[in-house]
């Protein structure tokens, strides 16, 4: 199956806590149909210290599933993904504008 939502996009969440956020995919975890977005679903983490580390609590992103994420097309608004293919090379094209998605 090709990949819809890839590292790099930017992407607007749809639905959960975050909702209307917008940021830039970090990593796709396609194993467990998640993403970590940059500034989105963060979380608390205590961490204990260690010698290379220093005790405290840390936040950071948190793997959000994939179904609640859309692309950001030219516009900034979500967009579904759609896949054209032209010259012989596959590319990802936005729904909504019709353009090409770089990423």
């Amino acid at each position: 199956m090709a990949a819809k939502i890839k590292k790099g996009d930017k992407v607007v969440v749809l639905a959960g806590k975050d909702k209307g956020k917008t940021g830039q995919v970090l990593e796709v975890i396609p194993s467990e149909t998640r993403a970590l977005v940059q500034g989105v679903n963060l979380v608390r983490r205590h961490q204990r210290q260690t010698p290379s580390n220093e005790a405290g609590i840390f936040t950071k992103e948190a793997p959000i599933h994939l179904s609640n994420l859309a692309v950001a097309d030219a516009n900034g608004k979500p967009s579904r993904v759609g896949f054209q293919i032209k010259d012989g090379v596959k590319s990802r094209v936005a729904k909504t504008t019709g353009d090409a998605i770089d990423g």
